[in-house]
């Protein structure tokens, strides 16, 4: 049976949390591959809205096994907050299973990327200060801490030890902060470890295993394509690789396992933190798409950049992970524009792109190419089939699945998880 991979198409915070619980019926597990408590997901079911940062948004569905992979970045006090709020809502977390390859965020590591970000001034990245950059960092210099060590008092002390002998001369001599000691952070990470161990698993043979069962497993990525720290407008990404590929890497499954990629597109485009953004709009046409479609940060409370929707950014995003089916989100908030500007290309000193720019220099310069589509004055939120959207809803997007490059599959008309237009099955 398929692994099917969920990813974003955009910067981010495109609704990957309403597709995949609206995926959640026809998979048995859902494990998100990347990231770290920078991310978070909205799902709504009914009247009830839950935000989740490091949990999959499977875990919200029955009979779904959610699977937190070795690719993820663990904040574990966050983790054990978001597990206890879900429990006391009557959400049953007890099918979690984490892996213990994933690596943890310390203290140092959330204290450096703050300090790091204020030191850089204008040129900062626009992080969200949960230290995931510096968790990462760790990882890749091959001095991090996993999960598997908070059941072994020794190697954590060791580990820590190495960590803070060079944190500690950095954020004293450097940032001018105080010490961190390894003591305190040792007792209080075993506390997380007691607790967390019943979670704890061999995910990839997990995973493995039920893929040759039959089951099937769905790959869920955290942020967007445009994100990716190979792939995104770098340097202004993501610590990991939110792209297709990072689903293999960060989860143990092959890639010749992984039948279909799912990109996750917003009807128009947002994004958080510094960086390019061609189409961003900057005056009450933005603050209409940011009031209208409730563009702040899940995770943060920050204010979404807005724009208009970008088709060079989704062919993109189709090449870059071989995007299958599109879910387009957030149709409804269009509702009500005489007339929507779509970005075709971009125009880079007097020349027309049709595809990504190849250097920094070139996006941060590229001005968009619009073309103007008919909108639509009626609301459909209420609408269950394609057939029920205006003439013109649907021309728009006839026009952006031609523009992309992938078929679109479904369409978010509101937040509700019965909100959704189903074209073909995503399955």
């Amino acid at each position: 049976m398929p692994a099917i991979v969920l990813v974003g198409a955009q910067w981010g915070d495109e609704g990957k949390g309403k597709a995949t619980d609206l995926l959640g019926g026809d998979v048995d597990y859902v494990v998100r591959y990347q990231g770290g408590n920078n991310a978070g997901h909205t799902v709504v079911i009914g009247d009830k809205s839950y935000a989740l940062h490091l949990l999959p948004s499977g875990i919200l569905s029955d009979d779904v096994v959610p699977v937190i992979g070795n690719g993820v970045v663990i904040d574990p006090a966050v983790l054990l907050q978001e597990i206890d709020g879900l429990n006391e809502r009557g959400i049953d977390t007890g099918k979690l299973l984490i892996s213990a390859n994933a690596h943890l965020i310390m203290p140092q590591h959330r204290t450096l990327d703050k300090v790091t970000e204020r030191y850089l001034g204008k040129a900062r990245i626009g992080t969200t200060g949960r230290g995931i950059g510096p968790a990462y960092a760790d990882k890749i210099n091959r001095m991090g801490v996993r999960v598997q060590d908070l059941f072994d008092p020794n190697i954590l002390t060791q580990k820590l030890d190495l960590s803070l002998r060079e944190k500690n001369q950095v954020l004293t001599k450097v940032y001018n902060r105080r010490r961190i000691e390894t003591g305190p952070i040792v007792q209080e990470y075993l506390a997380y470890g007691e607790r967390l161990k019943p979670y704890v698993a061999d995910t990839t043979l997990v995973l493995n295993n039920a893929l040759d069962e039959g089951k099937v497993v769905l790959l869920e990525g955290a942020q967007g394509t445009l994100l990716d720290i190979d792939h995104g407008t770098y340097p202004f990404v993501t610590s990991s690789s939110p792209t297709a590929g990072g689903a293999c890497a960060g989860s143990g499954v092959g890639p010749t396992k992984i039948t279909r990629v799912i990109g996750i597109l917003k009807a128009y485009t947002t994004r958080v933190g510094s960086g390019p953004f061609p189409t961003e709009l900057l005056d009450e046409q933005g603050e209409f798409l940011r009031k209208t479609g409730g563009e702040y940060g899940v995770t943060t409370g920050r204010d979404r950049r807005c724009g208009w929707f970008d088709a060079v950014i989704a062919r993109y995003a189709s090449r870059v992970n071989g995007i299958t089916d599109y879910f387009l989100t957030k149709l409804d908030v269009l509702s009500g524009l005489e007339r929507i500007p779509v970005c075709v290309a971009y125009e880079i000193d007097g020349v027309r792109h049709e595809e990504m720019p190849a250097s920094q220099t070139g996006f941060h310069h590229a001005q968009p190419v619009l073309e103007y589509l008919d909108g639509w004055q009626e609301d459909i939120t209420g609408a269950k089939t394609f057939d029920d959207l205006p003439k013109n809803a649907q021309a728009y997007v006839r026009a952006l699945e031609e523009m992309s490059g992938a078929q679109i599959s479904a369409i978010g008309v509101g937040p509700g998880r019965d909100q959704t237009l189903s074209l073909r099955p995503l399955v």
